[in-house]
Order: structure tokens, then C-alpha cells, then sequence
């Protein structure tokens, strides 16, 4: 198949499961043009793949770039470039609706079978942005005229449905990684240099540093931690929230024991150096960062929320608290510091789990099967309602 893949190109899950499922479809045979307005963070160039680059104009009629005008003119192009079968938009905003504009010019131009479309929902695509009252009725629309449309868990499933009232069918591929790069690796130079150091436990955050992430209550969550343990946190990632957090962890005096990285391309050696990670998010549709974490036997402590319950079982694969339960999660944490028996367990039950059912093997052929039904219904006329896959 010609596969058109649509995302962000800057850090967060759907640019990363979006970029990660372009690799593995180009490394299945497929051809995958990967479209973004710059290189995604995790792109690795391979055969079979290409970046084609959204390039938005400014005009001073304009108060802003209109990107959604020209990434649909960039899909337009592409899809007839490249005669591509699919269109594939990941996170709704604006993408759903760049892909439903640009089905529209390529039906209405006679030259060729559009492609078929389909949307996949990452999280605040629908819970924050797609909701909002400014965006809602387009983004309902959007994905109501998507050939296609998952969601990466149950829970968003449902929140899509109870947010913006979408009465059509949605399919649940869950996130996946690529388990031969997320495995726990034994020799492992970053744990070196951190032993040196004297620390007791190496305890871990990944995130966007958005207030949906919560990362202040991960040094809430530490401060208690290392009252206990001698152990150090390490902070991985970018975003809005981080001077501030940089700024009070000075103020608290957490000195040397908190440490922000920055943004890190080596997750896998990162997470093999730690003993613990943490997650208090307001919301997680998924957690890729936690599942990252588990497959490198990382045990994960985590607010319950969206669809966390939908990866760690509480007690076997990892530990789920209510959300804002800084004294739970700390105690759960200390707990896996302390009892080493206990960490190796529920990391080992952790990675086990992932390697079932949230590896590339086992997830991108559902991604296979859903472009194939999108393509037989176009072939029989079906309408874009119809070809959607699972039951809500």
C-alpha cells in the first residue's frame, strides 16, 4: 500500500506512534510518505520512507499561518504524486479535517480515486483541544467523515463519544513499541555513571512538561521518596512547565538529587539506568512513556486515569493511584526501592506484558487490516461510516 502519514512533528505521543508506525509499515513493504510542517523527533531515514514538508506562507492579510489550508494543499499534492491508497491522520486537530478537505479536491477533481481517510485519536486532540467549544462541531465532523477512525484506548473511545457527541464506530488499536529497542539493558553506561555518584535508587520522569503531566507533583512525590532513600531523579523532556519546575526544585533545595536532562533520543538506556518511574498525569489516554518503562522492567507509578488501567494492573505490573495521591504514590514508590524483590517482579510481570501485547508485531498488522477493510469498502462504495471496523 501508498500510505500518506500525517502528524506533529514535535515531542509528545501521537508524532512519536505516528513516526514509529511509518517505520515499521515501510519496514513491512509498504510506502510511506511521512508529512509534517518539520523532520519528526524519532525519524530515522529507511527504505521505503520518505518526509514530505508542510510549507505554510504568511501573508499580512493573515493574523496567523494558515496551516490547515497548507497542509491540505500539501496532502492534495502528495496523494497525487505518490497515487497513494491512504491518508492517515494522527491527532484530530487539524489533521482530521486537512485530510477530509483534501479528499474532497481529489473526488471533485475526476483525475483519479481519492484515497481513503483515516483518523486516529491520541488524547487531548478530543479531551482538551477537540473539545473546546471553538473547535468541537469541526472536529465531530471531521472524524464523523473519516473512512476510518481509531483510538489508542478504550477510555478515549469513550471519551470521544461522550465529549462530541460522535455517534459512528471507532476502533481501538492500542500505542506499541518497537521491543527490540525497548528491552532493560544490562551493561548499562548511564546506571555506571550514576552509581559513581553514591546513589541509592534512580527514580524517573518522561514528559512533555505540559500542566497535564503533572510534573510538580513528581517532585512532590520525590520530596517525600528521598526522605527514605538516598535516591536521585532524573527529568527527560521539554516543554512549557520546565523553567518553573527547574526554578522551585532550586528553591527547595533539592540540589544534585533532581537533575532535568532535557530532551533524550536513548530512552532505552535511560530507563535501563532507573529503579522507578513515575506518572501522576491529570490524564493519559495511553502512557507510551509508561509503557516505555515497562518494557524496560521499569516498575511504573501511575494516577489512575484514561487508559492506564488499560496497560499496569495494579500490584502486578505496576501501581495505579487516584489522582493528587502524592502520599500514596510515594509510599508505593519507596516501597519498590526498598524491597528489591519486589521492584524485579513487577518489572519482570511489566515487560511481559508489554512483549504480549503492545509490541510492533502484534499491533501494526491491526493498522494492515484496518487500511485493507478502508479499501475494499471504497472499492464496494461503502460510506465513510460504514468501513469502521470494531463496535464502540
Amino acid at each position: 500500500m501508498r500510505i500518506g502519514m500525517i502528524c506533529y512533528a514535535s515531542v509528545g505521543g501521537s508524532g512519536v506512534v505516528a513516526t514509529e508506525l511509518a517505520h515499521a509499515l515501510a519496514l513491512r513493504g509498504h510506502e510511506v510518505h511521512l508529512v509534517s510542517s518539520e523532520l519528526p523527533f524519532r525519524w530515522r531515514a529507511i527504505r521505503g520512507l520518505s518526509f514530505e514538508r508542510v510549507l505554510t506562507p504568511e501573508y499580512p492579510l493573515f493574523r496567523e499561518p494558515q496551516y490547515l489550508l497548507a497542509l491540505a494543499n500539501t496532502l492534495v499534492r502528495v496523494a497525487r504524486e505518490r497515487r497513494l491508497d491512504i491518508l492517515h491522520a494522527h491527532y484530530a486537530v487539524p489533521h482530521a479535517t486537512a485530510a477530509y478537505l483534501a479528499h474532497q479536491i481529489l473526488a471533485s477533481s475526476g483525475d483519479r480515486v481519492a484515497p481513503r481517510t483515516v483518523t486516529t485519536l491520541h488524547g487531548t486532540d478530543i479531551t482538551l483541544v477537540g473539545s473546546d467549544p471553538s473547535y468541537a462541531g469541526v472536529v465531530a465532523f471531521s472524524i464523523e467523515q473519516s473512512n476510518g477512525v481509531t483510538a489508542v484506548s478504550r477510555s478515549l473511545r469513550d471519551d470521544t463519544v461522550r465529549a462530541l457527541g460522535v455517534e459512528r464506530e471507532i476502533e481501538v488499536i492500542p500505542n506499541f513499541l518497537d521491543c527490540s529497542e525497548f528491552r532493560r539493558q544490562p551493561d548499562n553506561s548511564i546506571r555506571a555513571s550514576w552509581c559513581a555518584g553514591g546513589w541509592d535508587a534512580l527514580v524517573v520522569h518522561i514528559s512533555n512538561f505540559r500542566p497535564v503531566k503533572q510534573v510538580g507533583q513528581v517532585l512532590d512525590v520525590f520530596g517525600r521518596i528521598r526522605r527514605r532513600v538516598r535516591a536521585k531523579l532524573v527529568l527527560i523532556g521539554d516543554g512549557p512547565d520546565r523553567t518553573a519546575l527547574e526554578q522551585r526544585a532550586a528553591r527547595e533545595g533539592f540540589g544534585d538529587s533532581v537533575e532535568f536532562v532535557g530532551e533524550q533520543l536513548d530512552l532505552a538506556s535511560w530507563l535501563s539506568a532507573a529503579d522507578l518511574f513515575l506518572l501522576p498525569s491529570a490524564q493519559e489516554s495511553f502512557g507510551v512513556a509508561a509503557l516505555e518503562a515497562m518494557a524496560c522492567e521499569v516498575p511504573v507509578v501511575a494516577a489512575r486515569v484514561g487508559g492506564l488501567p488499560e496497560i499496569i494492573d495494579d500490584g502486578e505490573t505496576g501501581f495505579l493511584c487516584l489522582p493528587g495521591d502524592v502520599d500514596g504514590m510515594a509510599a508505593r514508590g519507596i516501597a519498590v526501592l526498598t524491597d528489591k524483590a519486589l521492584g524485579a517482579r513487577v518489572g519482570a510481570a511489566a515487560c511481559r506484558r508489554v512483549n504480549t501485547d503492545f509490541c510492533s508485531g502484534v499491533v501494526v498488522p491491526l493498522y494492515e487490516a484496518c487500511y485493507a477493510r478502508m479499501l475494499e469498502a471504497g472499492r464496494a462504495g461503502a460510506p465513510a461510516q460504514a468501513a469502521a471496523g470494531h463496535s464502540r
